[in-house]
Parts: C-alpha cells; sequence; structure tokens
C-alpha cells in the first residue's frame, strides 16, 4: 500500500500553493500601494482572489511558479545562512571589535565554503572536481595556476611595500 501524502499531491502543488502564493502577494502589493483606494481590503481581497484565480487556471503560469519556488526557498536559506555567519563576525555592539579588513577577509572565507557547501550539498562538487582533476591536463593547469597566482602575491606584496625600509 502506498502513502499518501497530502503535501505531495498535485492538486496541493499546482493549485492549493499557487493560489495562495499568488493571492497573498497581490493583496498585500494592492493593500501596501493604496492602488484602489485607502481602505478598501474587500476590493482588494477580489482582485487578488480573482488574480489567484485565473493564475491557477491556466497550467504555465503554474509551472512557472511550482518552477521558481523551490529555487526561491533555497536561495533564501543560503542568504540567510550567510549572514547568521557573517553576523558572527561582523557583530560589534557589546562586544569583541574586528577591524573592518579581517571582517571582509573572513566575509570572503564565509562566501567560499558557503559556495563549496552548497555545491557539496546539491552533488556538483564531484562533478566539478572531476571536470577539474580528471582530465589529462589538469597537473599542469592547476601548477600554472598557481605559479600565476604566486607572481601576482608577490608582485601585490612588492608594490605596497615599496619605499619602506626595514
Amino acid at each position: 500500500m502506498a502513502d499518501f501524502n497530502i503535501l505531495a499531491s498535485s492538486i496541493f502543488t499546482k493549485g492549493i500553493l499557487p493560489f495562495l502564493l499568488v493571492f497573498t502577494l497581490i493583496f498585500a502589493v494592492l493593500e501596501k500601494s493604496k492602488i484602489l483606494g485607502d481602505g478598501k481590503k474587500q476590493v482588494n481581497a477580489i482582485v487578488a482572489l480573482v488574480v489567484g484565480l485565473l493564475v491557477v487556471a491556466f497550467a504555465y503560469p503554474t509551472g512557472v511558479i511550482t518552477k521558481l519556488v523551490p529555487f526561491m526557498a533555497v536561495a533564501a536559506v543560503i542568504i540567510l545562512i550567510f549572514l547568521l555567519l557573517y553576523g558572527f563576525v561582523a557583530s560589534d555592539k557589546d562586544g569583541l571589535k574586528i577591524p573592518k579588513g579581517l571582517q571582509v577577509t573572513f566575509a570572503i572565507i564565509i562566501g567560499v565554503a558557503l559556495v563549496v557547501a552548497v555545491l557539496w550539498a546539491t552533488g556538483a562538487l564531484g562533478l566539478l572536481s572531476g571536470w577539474f582533476y580528471g582530465q589529462s591536463y589538469s597537473t599542469s593547469l592547476w601548477a600554472n595556476v598557481l605559479l600565476v597566482i604566486a607572481v601576482i602575491v608577490m608582485m601585490i606584496l612588492a608594490l605596497t611595500s615599496g619605499g619602506k625600509s626595514s
């Protein structure tokens, strides 16, 4: 006997949820912008209801919504995680004061770590590593990339410390 999950049913994912999302967004925009007048909740609700029902009546807009919402949710979670991690570093209210340069460095490190975590969570990290390291030319490519990075770092260090005597 197969399990029935109401949250995964077609009626719920292609009907109820897109309708609720569109209705809520249209109603909120109409209330905030006061396009139809101030204090016109019933009119705003009817317009939002009609727009929500029209969206659900056609397959294409509902398909677009059901494809975009999971992406939006994942993007929101990624942004939230970045902001939480950066908040640990950048927080200076009644706490540890970290210099601005160190905050930027930590933000870059957190950003790179978050990109790697997302690649790992989606399974794309193995694909990328195979693409970068599984080729016949990968050893010489990475040796040249590291050499170029080392030369750039040395040039930056030489140019920024120029004129200073030790």
